[in-house]
């Protein structure tokens, strides 16, 4: 999966330089929400001179605001798209890279049973959220480390947290600590899915693989038999199907919860009027920054649950090239019938 890609030179220039690419760019885009942070800063405070004392700026003056803004979310559009489709190419040449491996060692893996669909679908799918959780992880990374010394001299300005009191940098430790826990809450509430998913494509494969001896063979794939097959489908799902239901009402309201945290912990502070709008817009925008980053995991579980059953398919799909003598794993991937 990884090998065939990274240590491979004929896709150097992809491997390797567009992962440089790639982090340069994802770099440059975090500045410019970097930047758009620092706007909603200016901006607001505008507003509130605006508002609080009628006459104090000029429209020319608001109208800036509004073109600098524009001027940076044009320059982030541009980037976005450009990388977006970059890293598109980037993930599919990944894809060529473990298709091209596994067809050179065909003749070995051609016996196992699923071998087409770990060709075909497993290398797609594992490609496919490879892109999604690889850049989300490298943007997370980027962003904690742009917006992490923000959000640690935006703490100066905050008086006290509710009930404990005055910490020194208290929104960077609120922030942290809030994601470990929202981290653990789901790891612990979801921490029987990737065995069940993982066990819903050996039931999937099973069924498969019955369906396909009957295209050529009459004998098989008869009534009974699928129906008994599709049943272990059926239980499966159900059985995956409720503990989403409460992992997913765990999920969801610790992240609606999640919108109150800044908010109370900044409370005793805009009490006392210390901040300004525009402050209190600078530091609720980098507090969201640093805990969506933070909450990586939070959000990208239930992909990460996908993720590992694919990676245990295509582990054991490629000990069979180095083991091809060794008895079969107890992976659903089995030897066709002669």
């Amino acid at each position: 999966m990884f090998r065939s890609f990274f240590l491979n030179r004929r896709w150097f220039a992809w491997s390797i330089l567009g992962t440089i690419l790639i982090l340069a760019a994802t770099w440059y885009r975090v500045q410019l929400d970097v930047q758009i942070n620092e706007w909603f800063g200016t901006f607001y405070d505008l507003v509130q001179n605006a508002l609080s004392k009628p006459g104090s700026i000029t429209l020319d003056s608001y109208w800036q605001q509004l073109s600098t803004f524009l001027s940076i979310a044009m320059i982030y559009v541009t980037v976005a798209v450009v990388l977006d489709f970059f890293i598109k190419h980037y993930i599919f040449r990944w894809r060529q890279a473990m298709n091209d491996y596994y067809m050179e060692h065909w003749k070995k893996l051609r016996t196992i049973e699923g071998a087409a669909q770990r060709v075909q679908e497993d290398t797609m799918r594992f490609a496919s959220i490879m892109e999604g959780l690889g850049v989300d992880l490298m943007r997370s990374l980027m962003t904690l480390a742009a917006f992490v010394p923000i959000l640690w001299v935006l703490s100066d300005k905050i008086t006290g947290l509710p009930v404990i009191g005055a910490i020194p940098h208290s929104l960077v430790w609120v922030s942290i600590g809030w994601a470990v826990f929202g981290t653990v809450l789901l790891a612990v509430t979801g921490i029987l899915l990737p065995g069940l998913q993982f066990q819903n494509q050996r039931r999937e494969a099973a069924y498969r693989k019955e369906l396909v001896y009957g295209e050529d063979d009459p004998a098989r794939a008869e009534k009974p038999v699928v129906a008994v097959l599709f049943q272990e489908v059926r239980r499966n799902y159900f059985r995956l199907f409720f503990h989403y239901l409460y992992f997913d009402v765990v999920k969801w309201s610790y992240l609606q919860v999640s919108v109150l945290v800044p908010l109370i912990a900044i409370g005793p502070t805009v009490a006392a009027g210390v901040i300004t709008l525009g402050v209190m817009q600078q530091i609720s925008r980098a507090f969201d920054k640093v805990t969506e980053s933070f909450q990586y995991l939070v959000y990208s579980w239930s992909t990460i649950v996908e993720l590992i059953s694919v990676y245990k398919r295509l582990r054991a799909f490629e000990a069979r090239i180095h083991e091809p003598d060794a008895a079969p794993p107890d992976d659903g991937l089995v030897p066709l019938n002669p």
